[in-house]
């Protein structure tokens, strides 16, 4: 046999490895530290050309005309939402929305879904806390055709009773979803303790018990006192001119008669309260952790600043949590803390998702990252990737008529002034690390948060009290009740509560 053999010798193997080693070690030493490369600098957004007007009947009407696009959006803007809900009958906004577009005095639901799509366009309807809206997107073609649909449905819905039935099966199916949800219960336990019983706070879609209550009259009295036009913003955004715009504002709402809006009167948001809830889930294997508190509503001269330090916390562009939480300690796959823009006041929550053995140890980070934000200035170099991120995708929220017809309506609904949005990118720039620092010292409260665990509290207890944390309440979360002003269920006779059998409903916000 016939052996091939190498032509390196022991002595020189030896040697290679050593220079090989050599040459490794050189690497691991000169390996470049340095960052990612910088964002490229933001693209300059230019917002289309635009035009206000007030209907006799109080409706405001803005046309943006956008001609890139053979379409045109058309979306309604109700000042109504959860906030206006009847007492005890949470989910009537929520449910009022679902069924809007479910049929009119004119046309059913099979009849308006089917016009729809003969001219194919898109129909959507919802609402929030704040807030409802129709919206209806067509082509150019099938402008006073689509103005006719959004007239029909915004102005005379039927609310018919078997509607109205399947509208509550689906909202109940949601919240036994919902239930088994742990990121669930953890978003709705963090609202409820840092709003209180505002309606901020309470859940939106209801329960089962207060959706059941719900009455065709219940909606019918909702939508008749506050579906009215000096109630509400019409957006007509797309391939038209001011004149036409208006003047299918005025052939389809002008004749609608003004109403007289009642005040709403509603409790204020409690001030911010150390509170740590912990949600008991024996069977689960890791913690949702939540924190928060009371931030600022978003027609504050503040805000923008605000929203920066919030993205700096935990947001896109910069996120210390997720750097800590992830990269360096290894707790979570991801960490975020986000603001919350509402009309009357805003809130803002970090949260992540830990093993249930590190969860002291994660809360500790999340609490002392508040800490950090309120006491140390931050770096230009920080605030610089926040505001690239919040510059640089400015651009893709005015691209279609629908993201500008958010855009706009959001501003005029926030009582802003619309030229804003031309110059968003210009005062991102504008803010430094001082103006940082003042809102965080001003807004940020490290001794007063909102803190909300969700997971095996037997397991995680004990570490609590060694970072510090000895004040908390356990809520067994077959007894937990959002309605509540204990959020618990309220106990009966024998001791028992009043919770079904198969666990509590919670409601998606």
């Amino acid at each position: 046999m016939t052996r091939l053999r190498s032509g390196i010798g022991p002595t020189s193997w030896i040697l290679c490895l050593a220079v090989c080693a050599s040459v490794a070690g050189a690497q691991t030493v000169d390996w470049p530290s340095e960052r990612p490369p910088r964002p490229l600098e933001a693209r300059r957004a230019t917002f289309p050309p635009y035009e206000v007007r007030t209907l006799a009947n109080g409706l405001q009407v803005i046309a943006v005309l956008h001609h890139e696009q053979p379409a045109v959006n058309m979306r309604m803007l109700v000042r109504a939402g959860s906030v206006q809900d009847l007492q005890g009958k949470a989910g009537v906004a929520t449910l009022a929305a679902a069924l809007l577009d479910q049929g009119t005095t004119s046309k059913s639901a099979e009849q308006i879904a089917d016009q729809i799509d003969f001219i194919g366009g898109a129909l959507g309807t919802g609402s929030g806390s704040d807030l409802s809206f129709v919206e209806v997107v067509v082509m150019k073609d099938s402008f006073n055709v689509g103005m006719d649909m959004l007239a029909d449905i915004v102005r005379r819905p039927a609310f018919a009773p078997e509607e109205i039935e399947r509208q509550k099966e689906q909202a109940t199916s949601s919240l036994q979803v919902n239930r088994e949800d742990p990121a669930y219960v953890a978003g709705a336990v963090i609202d409820r303790l840092v709003y209180g019983l505002h309606p901020y706070g309470l859940p939106s879609t209801g329960t089962p018990e207060t959706l059941a209550a719900i009455t065709q009259a219940d909606l019918q009295a909702y939508h008749a006192r506050n579906f009215v036009p000096n109630n509400m913003i019409l957006g007509i955004v797309g391939d038209v001119s001011g004149d036409e715009a208006f003047a299918a504002a005025e052939r389809v709402f002008g004749g609608w008669p003004a109403a007289e809006l009642t005040p709403l009167r509603i409790v204020d948001s409690p001030p911010p309260t150390r509170r740590i809830v912990i949600i008991d889930n024996p069977d689960a294997v890791q913690t949702g952790i939540r924190v928060g508190q009371l931030g600022i509503p978003r027609n504050s001269p503040d805000y923008l600043a605000f929203d920066l330090a919030v993205k700096i916390l935990g947001g896109e562009g910069a996120n210390r949590l997720q750097r800590v939480l992830r990269s360096e300690r290894g707790l979570t796959y991801g960490a975020s803390a986000d603001l919350a823009a509402r009309k009357r006041a805003g809130d803002f929550v970090a949260e992540t998702d830990t093993r249930t053995e590190t969860t002291g140890e994660a809360l500790r980070l999340m609490v002392d990252e508040f800490s950090t934000l309120r006491r140390e200035r931050v770096s230009q170099r920080e605030l610089s990737d926040a505001q690239a991120y919040l510059a640089g995708t400015f651009p893709l929220t005015i691209e279609t008529p629908n993201d500008i017809a958010t855009q706009v309506l959001n501003v005029v609904f926030y009582e802003l002034p619309i030229e804003e949005i031309g110059t968003f990118s210009e005062r991102v720039q504008q803010v430094t690390p001082g103006d940082i620092q003042r809102v965080a010292q001003r807004y940020v409260l490290p001794d007063r948060l909102s803190i909300v665990l969700v997971g095996n509290a037997a397991a995680f207890v004990p570490q609590l009290r060694r970072v510090g944390f000895s004040e908390f309440e356990i809520i067994p979360i077959d007894e937990l009740d959002l309605m509540s002003a204990t959020l618990r269920r309220p106990v009966l006779q024998g001791g028992s509560t009043d919770a079904p059998v198969d666990g509590p409903l919670l409601a998606r916000q």
